[in-house]
């Protein structure tokens, strides 16, 4: 990809929490691509996945669930695409690892790595554009998480993260690389299969306060932003109507944890736009509850919700889809998700698709996205015990 440096830098925000008039309030952070959904399981589902059944990903979503893995250990590989209408070389790749320790506990590392492609900069003097080579900016995360058993049917987890924003241009000198470090706090419910009607059934709930952490800064006196600190709660259930056949339906709620955009003004009393507030990150997370000029009733448009399906047949078939919800007035992101699954012994491979019913394209929009899985000896799961755990 060849474009002019400065544009490259505002390209990734603008097209992730897209912008149009009377959206000015719109919430937005650095690394945004910590939000892109990994997994094509959860993309298929209307990019959900805090109180799913446990799976490879569970890192991204809730790594509490994790501690009720059927399988000792896992791998997982995905391929993300993005803005591919445009072009071919900005992309999401992520890779994780779990493993469990005994029954009750387990651990996990995962990376996430963002590029922006190759990027070209150059300088414009007096009407000619001189070539300043090319670049490859790109953001990556390093993740360890470790998750417990509280009980039988409750587990928490804790995880840190490193994080680390490449978008300097070359050749200015102030502009450096940014660090910063998040924690993720989370909780995972596992019930029991009980009697509902003439079929089983099994309750989930779940809930992960992802990337609380101080804010990026890229150079010295500069701006510095918000990493996305972010509240999901969620909930599901499986229909069991035999072993080979299992429906599981599942709700969620998300908020970022991040304040509100705040007017500000020049020496006119003239209304320049909207930025961030400079509050440090701890006093933001608590701000953002009630920080909206509109009050409770914008605070509650800030908060996107998303329902799933999966059909899983023989526990060799998934069937997904899922419809994910936001505000017009906080970036309108809505959209339609449609998913497969297919196993093959411990190997297991998903694919989704993304398209947009919002009137604001979704850079998402008319991609597949790929993912691989494997579960290293795992028990086998049936219907109508304790073993039945829906992963895919």
């Amino acid at each position: 990809m060849k474009i002019f440096g400065s544009s490259i830098l505002l390209l990734f925000v603008l097209t992730t929490f897209s912008f149009v008039r009377g959206q000015e309030r719109v919430i937005t952070t650095g690394v945004p691509f910590l939000l892109i959904t990994p997994d094509a399981r959860a993309a298929g589902m209307g990019e959900l996945g805090v109180a799913t059944s446990p799976d490879s990903y569970a890192q991204q979503w809730n790594p509490a669930k994790y501690a009720f893995s059927e399988s000792n250990s896992g791998l997982g590989l995905s391929y993300t695409p993005y803005l591919r209408q445009l072009v071919d070389d900005i992309f999401l790749g992520s890779l994780t690892y779990y493993n469990k320790l005994n029954d009750r506990s387990a651990w996990a590392s995962s990376l996430k790595y963002f590029s922006y492609g190759n990027v070209q900069f150059n300088n414009m003097m007096s009407g000619t554009i001189i070539d300043q080579g090319s670049k490859r900016p790109n953001e990556i995360t390093l993740d360890l998480s470790y998750s417990l058993k509280l009980s039988e049917k409750f587990s928490m987890a804790v995880a840190g993260r490193f994080l680390r924003s490449d978008l300097k241009i070359h050749t200015d000198i102030d502009a450096t690389s940014a660090n910063s470090l998040g924690v993720d706090i989370a909780g995972f419910y596992q019930g029991s299969p009980f009697g509902l009607g003439n079929n089983d059934a099994r309750f989930r709930g779940g809930f992960n306060i992802s990337n609380i952490g101080p804010r990026l800064k890229y150079d010295e006196g500069g701006q510095m932003d918000f990493i996305p600190t972010n509240l999901k709660i969620g909930s599901g259930m499986d229909l069991i109507f035999d072993s080979s056949n299992i429906l599981g339906i599942h709700l969620e709620f998300s908020k970022l944890l991040v304040p509100t955009p705040v007017a500000f003004y020049d020496n006119n009393n003239q209304q320049l736009g909207y930025r961030q507030p400079d509050v440090n990150f701890f006093n933001g997370i608590f701000k953002s509850f009630n920080d909206a000029p509109g009050g409770f009733d914008e605070e509650l448009k800030e908060i996107t919700w998303a329902l799933g399906l999966e059909y899983l047949f023989a526990n060799t078939l998934a069937l997904r889809s899922g419809y994910f919800n936001e505000s017009e007035e906080k970036g309108s992101r809505r959209y339609l998700t449609f998913g497969a699954g297919f196993k093959l012994k411990s190997m297991e491979i998903d694919i989704s698709y993304l398209s947009s019913t919002s009137k604001i394209r979704n850079p998402l929009e008319n991609t597949l996205r790929f993912s691989l899985s494997f579960n290293f000896d795992g028990a086998n799961r049936s219907a109508g015990g304790q073993e039945l755990s829906l992963v895919y």
